[in-house]
């Protein structure tokens, strides 16, 4: 199995990233100081320290759809996809691009979605109902 990942990012407020990392996305909170906060997000940890969160563009091109660049996520199973974008649709999440099915009948078909935290750092999830189309060319 392979190692988590680390990723450190700035945010705004410690207080909203509590708020939607812990509550919204449901991911246990970590160690912490006045400046940070560290997440499990998914098995790998993010830290959220405060400051000014990196520049983004809709600059991606996948398929016809434009994407946030740069962005991060992660990779679930479908079914974990789909709890996901329900507990957001709950939450009152506004997505950046909804929940749908993209590469359908092709190699790589996977479920997407994209959003963004308080602090406009995007995030994409993808859900598959087999990772051998994690790589699939």
């Amino acid at each position: 199995m392979p190692r988590p990942f680390h990723l450190a990012f700035h945010v705004h407020d410690l207080d909203e990233a509590r708020a939607f990392y812990g509550g919204v996305l449901g991911c246990a909170e970590g160690r912490a100081s006045e400046s940070w906060v560290d997440f499990d997000f998914f098995g790998h940890q993010l830290s959220l320290h405060r400051g000014i969160p990196f520049a983004t563009a809709d600059t991606g091109k996948v398929g016809e759809a434009r994407v946030p660049m740069p962005h991060f996520g992660v990779i679930l199973d479908r079914a974990g996809f789909q709890a996901l974008a329900e507990r957001l649709r709950g939450a009152g999440t506004r997505f950046i691009i909804e929940p749908h099915l993209r590469f359908a009948g092709e190699p790589g078909e996977q479920w997407t979605m994209f959003f963004a935290d308080p602090s406009g750092n995007p995030i994409e999830v993808k859900g598959y109902d087999d990772d051998a189309g994690i790589f699939a060319r």
